[in-house]
């Protein structure tokens, strides 16, 4: 029995893989839970149509998560705090921080996609990766100057 699988199942494939089993393992195991679906005509079509749809949405995703990388990578942003002498931050600039100041120029990074090593804690340039969606990476620029 030729069956597609619905959910992942260990040992056997994965989502959308067409696999063949055996008739009873298929017809009373995998088809009853929800696991698989008979491989008919009609099936394999759906699947197809459905791995096209995943596709573009995909691609478009990707197109938009670039699109967003080339704009941060153009913009800079400056965040002011307050600082001694020698140039030590009282306080330090999180990847929270940066958040917020991109947000106020329209850009919505969220704050876990910042790969800030540790917080910032003086004062100067820091050039700071960011992970997108889709495996997009962005370096961006942020100014920390005092007030």
């Amino acid at each position: 029995m030729i069956v597609i699988l619905q959910q992942d199942v260990p040992k056997l494939g994965n989502v959308g893989d067409i696999v063949k089993v055996r008739d009873g393992f298929g017809r009373n195991f995998l088809v009853p839970r929800g696991l698989a679906v008979i491989a008919d005509e009609r099936n394999v079509r759906r699947l197809e149509h459905q791995k096209r749809m995943a596709a573009a949405k995909a691609a478009k995703e990707l197109a938009k998560a670039q699109v967003l990388a080339d704009q941060l990578v153009a913009n800079a942003v400056t965040i002011r705090r307050q600082a001694g002498e020698d140039g030590k931050l009282f306080g330090a600039v999180t990847n929270r921080d940066v958040a917020e100041a991109f947000s106020a120029d329209g850009f919505e990074i969220d704050r876990r996609s910042i790969q800030l090593e540790e917080p910032i804690k003086t004062l100067g340039k820091f050039n700071i990766p960011v992970k997108l969606d889709r495996g997009i990476q962005a370096t961006i620029k942020v100014y920390v100057v005092s007030t």
